[in-house]
């Protein structure tokens, strides 16, 4: 449940401010006045709650909702409760998003942990580095040599910054996160605990065992980039380690040295890219994905959850399966199995 101590509203929107925000139409004009004071799934609802409900398959809740209005698709109007306003849309968590933006704007973006303003006297400031007026660096942090931290960003408490590392406007480096030999666009989120731009693992065999390979390349990271917790980005070896413009990374994500992801990726939790994998712009993966190092995955494909990848994946193809092939190859795989099992089952009771 959301609990005012951590999150408080912005303000009150009424139905049919959210209807004119979200294009949705409100089927009974005479509702445009209730008011709207909190997001709840519709599972929970409440007074004063807007929740959203995306077709018939997700349509349970409905039957004992409690909510002042519903953003739903047009085939279950009919199942809503009288007294709920309806919000029609093709696409409800879209719009149900947008207003949950509006009405908990800190959600949207994290905050500050100790509510300072400006450069905190317990944070240490290199004389070399560059801070731009209204940003804001709190107890702990390090800012390293010649590093540049741009307006509205928020470096939280014991954050480091490495020297001549750059970070833009409007971002965040959540607390504990490390920032080295990186250079940040605007409006990246770093979530606490990230790795940024350590070693790539690079060793070459020896007589006397592996020997370490020079890392020396740097880790770029492109507007609207958000990064969760606990993740780490290596930078390149030769080459730059880069991640494209408005990619969203999972909490405990490895994303290996010389790797180079493209724009408006999505890439969910214990996922594992190895060295040198080139993904295109528009990729899906699944949690716990892992890929072998060198390989292209296209535009557009989507990778399955838990999948293991080991060859280059077309764009715009659905792979997944140990080792992973197109989506419909792995099961038709998993279905001839199916059938086997069942078949040495059936014949392993007659022999009983």
């Amino acid at each position: 449940m959301t609990d005012p101590v951590f999150f408080v509203p912005s303000r009150r929107y009424t139905v049919g401010e959210v209807a004119e925000l979200t294009g949705a139409t409100l089927i009974d004009a005479g509702h445009a006045h209730i008011a709207i004071t909190t997001i709840a799934a519709a599972t929970d609802g409440g007074d004063g709650a807007l929740v959203f409900v995306d077709g018939k398959r997700n349509a349970g809740p409905l039957a004992s909702l409690v909510a002042a209005a519903v953003l739903c698709t047009p085939d279950v109007v009919g199942l809503v409760p009288n007294g709920v306003a309806i919000l029609v849309t093709p696409r409800p968590q879209q719009a149900f998003a947008r207003i949950g933006r509006l009405l908990y704007p800190e959600a949207e973006r994290p905050v500050g942990t100790t509510e300072e303003t400006g450069v905190s006297p317990f944070a240490h400031v290199d004389a070399s580095a560059r801070i731009e007026p209204g940003a804001i660096i709190e107890a702990g942090a390090v800012i390293g040599p010649h590093a540049s931290v741009g307006a509205g960003t928020v470096v939280a408490a014991n954050a480091l910054i490495g020297r001549w590392c750059q970070v833009g406007r409007d971002c965040y480096i959540g607390p504990h996160c490390s920032i080295q030999y990186a250079l940040l666009g605007n409006k990246v989120i770093i979530h606490a605990g990230a790795r940024i731009g350590q070693d790539g693992f690079g060793f070459a065999g020896g007589a006397k065992g592996p020997e370490r390979v020079p890392q020396i390349g740097r880790v770029v990271i492109q507007d609207n980039v958000e990064i969760g917790a606990n993740s780490t980005v290596d930078r390149g070896a030769m080459s730059d380690t880069v991640i494209g413009e408005n990619t969203k990374i999972d909490n405990l994500v490895q994303i290996a040295h010389n790797v180079r992801i493209g724009r408006n990726c999505v890439i969910a939790g214990l996922t594992g890219i190895s060295g040198s994998c080139v993904i295109g712009d528009n990729v899906m993966m699944g949690g716990g994905v892992g890929l072998a190092d060198h390989l292209t995955v296209g535009d557009g494909a989507k990778l399955a959850a838990r999948s293991g990848f080991m060859h280059n994946v077309p764009a715009g193809e659905v792979w997944g399966g140990y080792p992973a092939k197109p989506m419909k190859e792995a099961m038709r795989e998993f279905a001839v199995l199916k059938k086997l099992a069942k078949a040495r089952t059936r014949e392993g009771g007659s022999n009983d």
